[in-house]
Formats: structure tokens, sequence, C-alpha cells
């Protein structure tokens, strides 16, 4: 299915009559509380088109369930509409969207002005040189200016408004067509928010460019380090040879970023940054006749302008096949690409729907056929829908002793299965059906809303939001016979084909580091409308915690325990049974419930029991944890027997597959060696063997022997027996306690007695020793963190934490992102935390994090080492940091299954009620001495052990000798196999 647009693109029906008809979706005008607005018929968002008068466009859609707004402010401005000579601007654009203006972000902007402006003509004169004596002569002096002007600047205080006010989700993102910026705030702060947002685009100041950049040097760097990311760009480049989708890279070529222009980017934003296109989108707890007026009051400044998009001429038909190679150090895949077409469009929706015929996770072709049958160790396939064009996919990874060539051909065999119309008609149905089911809670949610509402301005102008709701029930009309006929038609040789392939890239020209003074922050100050704004008065929000008592139901089913909510929404379920036992208990369980996948029953083959899962829409998960497992089913009430029922006939009736499990065995295998080539998983590996030492939870599994020594009458009889071990049984859904119980001890037995579960497998917790550990990763970049056990979990301590980790490490406002990468520029990605456990038994662990360019890694080090000893002071900061996790609590709200899982979490740390209410109470007398008293506890002048990731060419063992005993690991030891 699509990737980004598909769930734009579905009808919801808010009711069990999910199969059923819909009514046709229509455009209407209405007028209330003094302005006209469009809405759709039938629109799930209720979402009123406002235009007004400068031309901004003002979607709002109403939904009261949480004390909430989510926000969007999105330009109809990408990587398409960069400058042929300036590619990647419209990102570094957005970076600095959140540097402030004339009034806020500066301490003095009369005497910082000048020397931005020097800094704007030291840049004009950079990238116009091109002798390197030279350049390096300006940058210094560039270097030296913007230190200078740091003394004026207050670094991210746009961060720290939205901190104060109880925003949650600060962030914004680039795309081709679009810049994206994205907020949520309480209800009660709309009238600060309005005017901080109004504030933020209309003046816009470039300061602290310098160090911005090479943060985007970072993002730069690490996409280099991303082979997906590189393969990507090529096959873009073939499937769009004209039009910028393929030709202009959305963070841009590094010559480029090496000689920006911040003439161009004011050139840039004066010219797309105008309310004729560009969106506010609210959704949440609003009165849409009281917040439209306030938007006009705050927006009327802005002036219409012509704009003149990009506008590319028309790609031609590819005609041949064409073929990408890429190389690079994670697991070999192989992908089929397809350009697609404009979005909205019948043949894009076509597409759309072979790609859910051939792959949706349960009853595609390609699940069946290759996955379900272990002819590759995993493939999918999917769309992704832009404003002109579209593409499909389909993917695959080899099994083990399988070539890439070997696993495309079965990709192509798939396909053209599609093309004989060898697939059951019913498929189509199904996944019309499913995908409303989905759709079903997500307009519920007021950021799936506000995400939808801005891609249909983006793609559509918002012109068409009835088509794109009315796009399901089109799908739901296609025949088979055109399927075909479509798939005939339009599948040929006209594709890319590309493999990833295992080896050493030596293409790879990372974006040398350059020469930066650390600016100054003054986090400490704060600029007058700054304080203005945080001052405002605002009407209180009340708490609203849970009582477990009165908010879940208690009962029995035999022996197992029963909880319950009640669901009043809709006719969605969802049942768990919990045990009591995972993988530490008996190491076989989560091969089980893999080889799960594979089998069938008596009765059913299993790919007839994907497809008949599929077709009731439905689902049922067996998921194995460290200490405990879960069988979990979901879909609609009305098909709830037939869905439990199903799923118990399967754990009782299993038969066992030699072929499958020998099938298993391979991609287990294979799979191991693919887990070794991924940065992720030998980081997370490291700090296990940091914490816990050379016998951990993450190298806790069976050896390749072991693995390949398992038997089927092993699983089947686990697989068989399960329910007999200790078990909860919950149920979020529309049925009542006692009618859910009535029903559940029909379909699910309980015996007399659980079986008693193995004790689970112990870890001993390792002090820090101020090792180093390193494994050596062909990369562009290093990653480092730090790791110490700090003590077993004590509730009273909460709060300090939460506070603590808001304002040391937890955002773009914290202690470590305004040091690390806002002053030093050191890193695009760094944070720190005093990580909690999950059970009352239990450490905290004290973490940070840096990834940075190899090069500025011993840089990094010493400056997180710094924030480490001493907890740098900023009464501002703090006030804000506080101000958002208060806030936090107030506006939060939990409902529906979640009721559930705050219980049983809080149980396992030995709670038994909302832990919010004492986070609540305790945090309201803190203050920064007591914060400062955690830190020098808990943080400072502790041994940490280092964990790197990082190229042996690049980082020298000399270097982290430094910082404590190297002792490389090899991959063996990490992974235990």
């Amino acid at each position: 299915m699509k990737m980004k647009v598909l769930l734009l693109a579905c009808a919801l029906i808010a009711s069990s009559t999910v199969f059923s008809q819909t009514q046709p979706y229509q455009w209407k005008t209405a007028s209330s509380g003094g302005y006209n607005y469009k809405y759709v018929t039938n629109d799930p968002s209720k979402a009123r088109f406002y235009t007004l008068k400068n031309g901004l466009t003002v979607v709002l859609s109403q939904n009261n369930k949480k004390p909430v707004i989510y926000y969007r402010a999105g330009v109809r401005a990408g990587s398409n509409t960069d400058p042929k000579h300036a590619t990647g601007l419209a990102h570094y654009l957005e970076h600095l969207l959140f540097k402030g203006t004339d009034k806020f972000g500066t301490m003095d902007y009369a005497k910082e002005k000048p020397l931005l402006d020097k800094i704007d003509a030291l840049y004009e004169q950079y990238n116009k040189t091109t002798d390197p004596a030279k350049r390096k002569e300006i940058y210094a002096e560039i270097d030296k200016t913007s230190g200078e002007a740091s003394n004026y600047s207050i670094a991210n205080e746009y961060d720290k408004i939205m901190t104060s006010i109880g925003g949650q989700s600060t962030n914004a993102h680039t795309w081709y067509e679009e810049t994206v910026y994205k907020e949520d705030f309480p209800s009660n702060a709309t009238d600060k928010f309005l005017a901080l947002q109004a504030e933020r685009f209309r003046n816009p100041v470039f300061r602290l460019f310098h160090t911005e950049l090479e943060t985007v040097y970072e993002e730069k760097n690490r996409s280099l380090d991303n082979d997906n990311s590189k393969m990507f760009e090529q096959v873009l480049a073939r499937l769009f040879p004209t039009h910028n989708y393929g030709q202009q890279s959305t963070i841009g070529v590094i010559e480029h970023l090496k000689n920006p222009s911040l003439v161009e980017i004011r050139k840039y934003y004066n010219k797309y940054y105008v309310p004729n296109n560009m969106i506010i989108a609210m959704a949440g707890d609003l009165n849409p006749d009281e917040m439209i007026k306030k938007i006009d009051a705050s927006f009327a400044y802005m002036k219409a302008k012509p704009v003149d998009l990009y506008n590319p001429a028309a790609e031609k038909p590819l005609t041949s096949i064409q073929q990408v190679e890429v190389l690079g150090p994670n697991a070999e895949s192989v992908g089929i690409f397809y350009r697609g077409f404009a979005e909205n469009t019948r043949e894009a929706m076509l597409l759309d729907l072979v790609s859910s015929i051939l792959s949706n996770g349960k009853a595609g072709l390609l699940d069946i056929n290759l996955n379900k049958q272990q002819q590759v160790l995993r493939s999918d396939a999917g769309t992704q829908q832009m404003k002109d064009y579209g593409f499909f996919m389909m993917t695959a990874q080899p099994k083990q002793g399988q070539t890439l060539d070997q696993a495309r051909d079965l990709l192509l065999a798939q396909l053209q299965k599609v093309k004989n119309g060898e697939f059951d008609e019913s498929l189509i149905p199904a996944i019309v059906a499913n995908t409303k089911l989905k759709l079903l809670t997500s307009f519920e949610e007021n950021e799936f809303r506000v995400e939808a509402l801005t891609n249909e301005f983006i793609l559509n102008r918002g012109v068409k939001w009835d088509k794109s709701l009315a796009s399901t029930d089109e799908m739901g009309k296609v025949t088979k016979a055109e399927i075909t006929a479509f798939a005939k038609r339009f599948f040929a040789d006209n594709y890319v084909v590309a493999f990833k392939r295992k080896g050493e890239d030596k293409n790879v020209a990372k974006v040398d580091k350059p020469q930066i003074t650390p600016v100054k922050t003054n986090s400490e100050f704060t600029s007058p409308l700054a304080k203005t704004l945080i001052g405002m008065p605002v009407k209180p929000i009340q708490p609203r915690f849970l009582d477990y008592k009165k908010d879940l139901q208690f009962g029995k089913s035999g022996i197992a325990d029963v909880i319950t909510v009640e669901n009043k929404d809709n006719s969605l379920f969802r049942l768990t049974y919990r045990f009591d036992l995972g993988a530490w208990n008996n190491q076989l369980l989560p091969y089980a419930a893999q080889y799960l996948a594979y089998l069938g029953t008596d009765k059913y083959t299993s790919e007839e029991i994907s497809k008949q899962f599929y077709n009731i829409a439905c689902s049922y998960n067996f998921a194995v944890a460290n200490e405990e497992a879960s069988i979990t089913v979901t879909g609609l009430q009305e098909n709830y027997d037939k869905a439990v029922s199903l799923v118990e006939h399967i754990f009782a009736n299993c038969q066992p597959n030699d072929n499958a499990l020998a099938g298993m065995k391979n991609a287990i295998l294979k799979n191991r060696e693919n887990a070794k080539l991924n940065k992720g998983n030998i980081l997370n590996g490291l700090v296990s063997y940091a914490q816990y030492g050379a016998s951990n939870p993450f190298n806790y599994t069976l050896t390749n022997e072991q693995v390949t020594a398992i038997t089927s009458e092993q699983l089947i009889d686990l697989l068989h027996n399960i329910k007999n071990y200790q078990h909860t049984i919950t149920y979020y859904g529309p049925q009542t306690l006692n009618s859910f119980v009535a029903g559940i001890s029909k379909l699910h037995t309980v015996p007399a007695a659980f079986t008693a579960a193995a004790p689970a497998k112990q870890f001993s917790y390792s002090p820090a020793t101020g090792q180093v550990y390193f494994a050596d990763y062909d990369m562009v970049q290093a990653e480092v963190r730090w790791v110490r056990n700090a003590g077993v979990y004590d509730p009273t301590q909460t709060a300090h934490v939460d506070l603590f980790n808001g304002y040391f490490g937890g955002g773009m406002g914290s202690v470590v992102f305004q040091t690390i990468r806002e002053s030093k520029a050191l890193a695009y990605s760094t944070y720190a935390g005093f990580s909690s456990p999950d059970k009352k038994d239990k450490q905290y662990m004290m973490m940070a994090y840096v990834g940075t360019q190899a090069d500025k890694m011993n840089e990094a080090l010493n400056g997180m080492n710094e924030l480490l000893t001493t907890l740098p002071e900023s009464s501002e900061r703090f006030a804000a940091a506080k101000d958002n996790a208060v806030n936090s609590l107030e506006t939060d709200r939990i409902t529906q299954y979640d009721i559930i899982s705050s219980y049983l979490r809080n149980k396992k740390l030995g709670i038994d009620h909302d832990a919010r209410i004492d986070l609540y109470k305790g945090l309201k007398p803190l203050t920064f001495a007591d914060i400062n008293a955690f830190h020098q506890k808990n943080v400072s002048n502790k041994p940490y052990n280092y964990c790197v990731v990082a190229s042996k060419d690049k980082v020298t063992q000399e270097t982290l000798a430094k910082y404590g005993a190297f002792t490389p690991v090899s991959l063996e030891q990490i992974f235990g196999f």
C-alpha cells in the first residue's frame, strides 16, 4: 500500500457497517461566525476548509476528546523548487525557521544585525571563491564574525517558548513538494501559540547559520551511511531523468552544501512563503468559529504574491530495463521499481491496488507464495505517491544460498501472476474492507487528521478531498478484469532493478569538517517577546487521572484473571492472553512463535488460515518478549467469535511441517548474518554488553548449532500447551464484563491448574569501570553511547527523573542539544537521559548518545563528558522544562485499551494506582537545586562505559584509549552466535 498518502485517500465508516456502501462525498458551502467555508459530506474528520482574504488556506477539524490541538503549517515548496545551483536550500531553510526573528531569539537585534549582514556578505564572497587558501581565510572570518554575533543571539528560544506552553512534538520536514512545520499544544494556550507562529513567519532571521549548516552536513553524512538512501537516490534518478524527483535530492549535493548563500535563502523564503501558497491546519480541542477569527487576526499581515510552482515537462515513457548497483555494509537486497502516475488519478489507484494484491501482510501473492513458502527471506510491495508521479516497487532479501538475480526473478514471477489474473477476485473486497477497518480508529486521532489534511493541500490544494475520501469505495468497484488489463498494459520492460550488494563503496565522499569555534547559546536570557508570551495567563486544565477500580472491570474465567474496558466508541475489539513466561523462561518459545506462521492444522493449510483472517478483516499475533508472551486477536466485534475460535483451533491443532522448519532454520541463520551487518543492532548489542557483561540479554540466545538441532516436536509441544501456563485475559471491546466472561469461557478453556514455568534466566548488572567497548564498522560517522547502571528502581525518584530528563537531554531546548549541536555543531543527533526500568527489581541506566563525524568524535566525547560532570544552570530553561512536564500531565488522557496497559505497566513496578498522580504531585515543589543534586548524586563524576561503533580506519585506538581501557568486541561476542 502507499507508504505516505494511502491513508489520506480512504473512506471511514464509524460503525460495524464498515463493509456497506457509503454515501457519496460532496462539497458543500456554509457560513458560521462571520466566515464562509467549504466541507465534504460524510467527512470523518468533519473538516472546514477556509480561504482567508490574503489567500491563506485554513483547515480546522474539531475533536474534543483531549485538551490538545495538533497543528501543521505547510508550504508548497520543497526540493523540487530548489534552484538548480543551490540544491538542499528548502531543507536548510526549514532548519533556519527555528532561529527566531528580530523580536525573539535575540538579546539586541540592533547590535546583532550588522554582524549578520557581514556574515551574509562573507558567504557570498565565499561561494564565489575557488582558491582553497582564500576560502579558508574567508571561512575563518565567517567563524569569527559568527562568534561575535552569538553574543546577542539566544539559541533555540523558539523551542523554549514551545516547551513552556506545553508543546510536545516540535519538528519539521522537507520533501519534494513541501516543507511542513509540526506542533501540538494544550488548547488553553491557543493565544500564546498563535502569537508565536505568526511572529515566526513575519521576519525570520537566519542567525547561527554556520553551526546549523554543519548540522545539515552531519545529516548528509548520515545519509551516506544509509545504503537504502543511496539506492533510492540512484533509482529515482533513472525513473525520473527529467523531473526533479530524480534530479534533486532533498538534502542536496555536497558541492552546494559547501557553498551556501544566505541571499538565495532569503529570496526563496520571500518567493514561496506567502499566504496563498501555505496552509494552517489544526485538529483537536477547538471551536472552529472562534479559532478561525484568531488565525485570521494573527496572520492577516501576510500579503499574497504570485507564485510560480515547479511545472516540469512530462517525462518520456521508459522503454528499457535499467540496472542500479549499490555497495555498502548492510545486508543484500533487490528492488524492482516502476514509475507511477499523478496523484488522485485512476491509474494511481489501480497501481496501489496491485501493490496490495501482491503484498498486504497476510493474503497477498508475495505473502502467500514467497514469504509463507520461504522462497525468499522476506518480500513486499508498495507504492509511494507524489503530486506529479508516484512509483511502484517490489523488494526482496535473498535467503541463504540464493542470488539477487534469483530473488528478482521470483518477484517478477508473482507480478506475472497478476498480469495473468492468477489471483482470487475476493482479494479486492478484502483489501477494501481491511483498509476501511484500519481507518476506523485513525480519524479519531488528531495527529492523523492534521497530517491527512495537510497532505491533501500539498498535493491537490485541498480541492480533491472529496475524491480522496471516496477512493476506497472506488477501489471496491474495480474488477479483476480491469486489474489484469491494467497490469498487462503497464508492467513491461520499463523498470529499474536495484541490487544492493555487500561491499565497500569507494565513491562515498563525506562532507569535511570545517573549523568551528563554539558559539554562545545564551540560554539563560529571554527576549522581551518571549517573556510576554510565556507570561500570558491561561485558564488551567485540570489533570484527569485513572481510578483503576472504576475504569477497569475485573473478573475471572476459570482460574485466569480477566480485565476489561468497554469500548463505547466503535465496534472494534482487542483480546489478549498475557502469559507470565517468555524467552528467558524457555529459549525455544520465540522459535515456536515464528514456526507457527508457517503451520496449518488438521483442517486448514497455513495459506488458508491467512486468507480466512484477511477475509473477515481480523488478525492475530503471537509475540514473545524476554519475560512475557502474548496472543492478541483484533478486529470487528461481529467477527469476534469466528476470529477467536480460529485462533483457539490453530494453537490446539497446528501440525508439524519439517520442510517449513528447515526453511525457517535457514532463514534464521541468514537473518543472523544480516543482523551483524546492521550498525544499529551492533550498537544495541554493545550497550547490553556494557550494562551486563559478556553474558547479557542481547546475546542470550541459541547458538547456530542449537538452532539447527531444534525439532518440530519441541515447538509443537509448546504451541499446543501454551494456554496451560499462567495467563491473564484482557479485553477492550463493546461487550460488558459479564457478557465477555460468559463468551470467553466457552471459546477459551482454562486448565484446572496452571503448569509451572521454568524460572527465568537472571542477569547480573556490571558496574561501569571506564571501558571503551569498540566494534568496527565501515561507516562515515561514529556512534557513541555512554552507559552506566544507576541503582534499583525507586518510585520516590520518578519526578526527579522526569524533570532531569526534560531539562538535561530530552529535546531541542535541552542542555545536551543546546551544547553539543547548537553551540559546538558536533552532531546531528544527540541526547541523554536517566532511563527507568520496567520492573521494580531492575536498575536505572544513565545513557548518553552522540552520532558524529569520525573526525569530530574526540571533541564530541569531551563535550558530553563536560555535561555529565557539571550541569549548566539556566533558570529560564529549567522553568520551561518544568512547565512542560506539568502541562504534559494536565493534558494527558489515557483512554481505551491504554487503560489496561497503564494498569499492567504500573503493576510491574509495584504500584497499584495511576503513577501519574505521584508524578504530578512530585513535580510541583522541585527546584533547580533538586535537579542539580540529582545530577551530582547519580550522574556526575561517575565511571561510564563507552560503546563505540565506527570504522577502525577513521577512529584510532590511541584516541579511544584516552577515555578508558580499549576493549574491542567481536560480532560473535556481541551477538552470541
